[in-house]
């Protein structure tokens, strides 16, 4: 499930760096042409930016570490962060003005919900294995 969610994530989390680059660019553009009144536009467009590029990092560590039960805890770290990213652009919509968005928000969690479920398989994979080791 790690590996599986972690490939996904780099996929995304690729497609996003590459629309979180254009979204700043034209955010950057459309606030200079506005003089500065889409301020908000370009913060989010760089928390876009940000987030794709943690999703690609915590998709990349996921898949490295897919088979080390002991790297368990820093993909955990990593699932978290970018759900809370998640979390943070239904913040952001709606500081700008939009309407909380369930569906959004949810979608926005589905990956980053298996990533740390197939994080939490290897880390009780790893206690168990700590465990039958302490046994013998």
């Amino acid at each position: 499930l790690l590996k599986v969610s972690s490939i996904l994530m780099i996929i995304f989390g690729g497609l996003g760096i590459i629309l979180g680059i254009i979204a700043v660019v034209g955010a950057s553009a459309l606030s200079f042409l506005s003089e500065g009144e889409t301020v908000l536009l370009v913060w989010g467009s760089v928390a876009y930016l940000l987030s794709s590029t943690v999703s690609l990092i915590a998709g990349i560590i996921g898949v490295k570490n897919a088979a080390k039960p002991e790297k368990a805890q820093t993909c955990i770290v990593f699932g978290i962060i970018t759900a809370l990213f998640a979390v943070l652009g239904s913040i952001m919509t709606m500081v700008g003005g939009g309407k909380f968005n369930a569906l959004g928000l949810s979608t926005g969690l589905v990956l980053p919900i298996l990533y740390l479920v197939g994080a939490f398989q290897n880390k009780k994979l790893l206690d168990t294995n700590q465990n039958a080791s302490i046994a013998q």
